[in-house]
């Protein structure tokens, strides 16, 4: 990835929250705890699991930059969701953990040094070296395909 393409990037993950905020206001608050199928979660499980997923984020980007040559802590998200029982976790609570972790995440990327662009640690369920690029290639995407997600869930909610 090139300076630019790094840089449009990063704001791409910076527009993460508001993303997501606007895509839960056209959502009715009635569907949060439709399950289209046993399997799949709930809009209400999505948004517990990203609180997870994104405060796991933000430690890792940290781990990267401070401690290049670590091996990162692996979590298998379907068995957080169950063990933690997602669907009583509180969503709200979840939404102001995602909105600081992108926050205070964004705005650390957009001041690290070019040096952290070549560091690398190791990821438990990858072979190859987990970068700053492959990191940030994973987030930057995963309120937005999350939201798809959310949208699949409305729809059949809608059908139902």
């Amino acid at each position: 990835m090139n300076t630019e393409e790094r840089k449009a990037r990063i704001e791409e993950y910076g527009r993460g929250f508001p993303l997501l905020e606007a895509a839960l206001a056209k959502m009715p608050k009635e569907a949060w705890s439709f399950k289209p199928s046993a399997k799949d979660w709930s809009i209400h499980e999505i948004i517990v699991h990203m609180g997870d997923s994104e405060s796991m984020a933000a430690l890792r980007i940290r781990k990267l930059i401070v401690e290049p040559g670590t091996t990162l802590m692996a979590y298998e998200e379907a068995q957080w969701a169950d063990a933690l029982n997602y669907q009583s976790q509180s969503a709200e609570d979840s939404l102001q953990i995602i909105k600081y972790a992108r926050q205070t995440t964004f705005r650390l990327l957009k001041t690290v040094p070019d040096g952290v662009f070549e560091q690398s640690v190791k990821h438990p369920e990858m072979n190859e070296a987990y970068t700053f690029d492959t990191w940030l290639g994973i987030y930057a995407r995963h309120i937005p395909d999350h939201i798809e997600q959310m949208q699949r869930a409305i729809d059949a909610w809608m059908k139902r």
